[in-house]
């Protein structure tokens, strides 16, 4: 942990760094592939003409699949809306982010706009500003802060797999197989969730007290996330194809979610068909139906525009959500809990607020003007607790693929869990291979490191 803590305090100005962290830091769900411009972000061939191979053009780049973007669009609603921290005014952006695959599969910034509105006080910012371009990376950091802590971290592993687990408990019984294949995936879940809204999501906690978005902003922030979040956004193979990255290099997040999304749903196909044998059965389970209609009223509040499945027709359905559950509670949360510290420790790589606010022209930043944005020395303080304690691993750690307990009795599914089990250690082997030829090794979606629930 503190090995990589240390490479980030290194390399943390670094726009090849910068880059990477799209794809393998704590958030590697926001960038996609760019095949057209956003309207709002007028970049022009004349501003990034230098980074690109002598001859093309954006749209060249962008028709061969180089061009990415990382759009935080959904933070507009609470820009102008900053906490106060120490009786000092917080600032916020809601940025657009372009980035330029190079031939030698490096992943560069090129262009920063820090608002979602075009203008001659929302100039675009560009590797060569010197100064400037320092301070508009730092606010996408921020930006980045806000949406993994919010969105990916807490609405899409902590909440979902809360719901996910209530409802398993009010409408399956015990003795049900489903019942059986995830309830261990919700083990501390409600303990870890209680904690979660009681020392960082209430009055005078982390949130209200150490973050630029404060806890109203955080509140609203949500809110707009959830009236967003989709299945398709769940379901790995299908948030990389939607996103354009199946050929995208070096990305690790999604090498190693897949083999896990793999690994996973054939371990719920063959326990799952092992007792629902035809589709018929499926539609008569009673109890079955009940739990994805609580989930769809619950944790999507009835939203169509979600996906979410209403009741289920087929086994194959069943399976690719129960494969989604197991994926969410385990894998996907190792992915963006993980790793906290270990790119956060360093705070002006990862400031949860900022000081100043966005520079409205170019030219005009100082070489203090960094450090007067960065946060004050209590919100650095308190924000690398936060992120220490949030990284480390359960005092009772199961990792994925191990329980306390089993809840099968028939001779196949407990065949199939220990098949499960040795996958995973195959696939642990490999990382670990792998790992050794990184200069930053990938570690957070290595099985051993996977807890088999949010437990944390």
């Amino acid at each position: 942990m503190f090995l990589i803590a240390e490479f980030v305090r290194q390399h943390w100005q670094e726009d090849e760094f910068f880059g990477y962290q799209f794809l393998n830091s704590l958030n590697p769900m926001t960038i996609e592939q760019c095949s057209e411009l956003p309207k709002n972000f007028p970049v022009t061939d004349d501003m990034v003409r230098s980074y690109l191979p002598g001859g093309s053009s954006l749209k060249k780049e962008m028709e061969n699949g180089n061009i990415f973007l990382c759009d935080y669009k959904d933070l507009n609603s609470v820009v102008g809306k900053g906490n106060v921290i120490h009786d000092r005014q917080q600032y916020l952006a809601a940025p657009l982010c372009l980035l330029y695959k190079t031939s030698d599969e490096k992943l560069l910034p090129v262009a920063i706009q820090l608002k979602q509105e075009p203008g001659e006080e929302n100039p675009i910012f560009l590797p060569l500003d010197n100064q400037d371009w320092l301070l508009a990376k730092l606010f996408v950091r921020n930006a980045e802060f806000n949406v993994h802590e919010l969105n990916y971290h807490l609405l899409r592993t902590h909440l979902l797999a809360e719901v996910f687990f209530m409802a398993t408990v009010r409408q399956l019984p015990s003795a049900h197989p489903l019942f059986k294949l995830l309830v261990l995936h919700f083990r501390y879940t409600l303990q870890i969730n209680i904690l979660a809204r009681d020392q960082l999501m209430s009055e005078e906690t982390f949130f209200s007290e150490h973050t630029g978005i404060g806890l109203v902003g955080s509140t609203v922030f949500l809110r707009k996330a959830l009236a967003t979040l989709t299945y398709r956004s769940l379901c790995l193979p299908e948030n990389i194809k939607a996103r354009g990255l199946e050929e995208m290099p070096n990305y690790y997040y999604r090498d190693d979610g897949l083999k896990l999304w793999n690994i996973i749903h054939e371990y719920v196909e063959g326990v799952l068909g092992y007792y629902y044998t035809s589709d018929d059965y499926i539609q008569r389970d009673t109890e079955l139906q009940l739990w994805i209609k609580d989930i769809f009223e619950k944790a999507f509040l009835e939203r169509q525009s979600s996906g979410i499945p209403q009741s289920f027709t087929s086994l194959e359905e069943l399976i690719k959500f129960a494969t989604m559950i197991i994926f969410t509670a385990s894998v996907q949360h190792a992915a963006v809990n993980n790793g906290q510290f270990d790119f956060g420790g360093w705070m002006p790589n990862y400031p949860s607020s900022l000081r100043r606010p966005p520079p409205s022209s170019k030219g005009q930043a100082k070489e203090g003007d960094v450090l007067e944005t960065l946060p004050d020395i209590g919100t650095t303080v308190h924000t690398m607790t936060a992120l220490y304690l949030l990284s480390q691993k359960s005092s009772d750690h199961y990792s994925l693929g191990n329980c306390p307990e089993q809840l099968f009795t028939e001779r196949r599914p407990l065949e199939l869990t220990d098949d499960f089990r040795r996958k995973l250690e195959v696939l642990s082997y490999d990382i670990k291979a792998r790992n050794v030829g990184l200069p930053l090794p990938y570690t957070y979606l290595d099985p051993e490191n996977i807890e088999n629930s949010v437990a944390i």
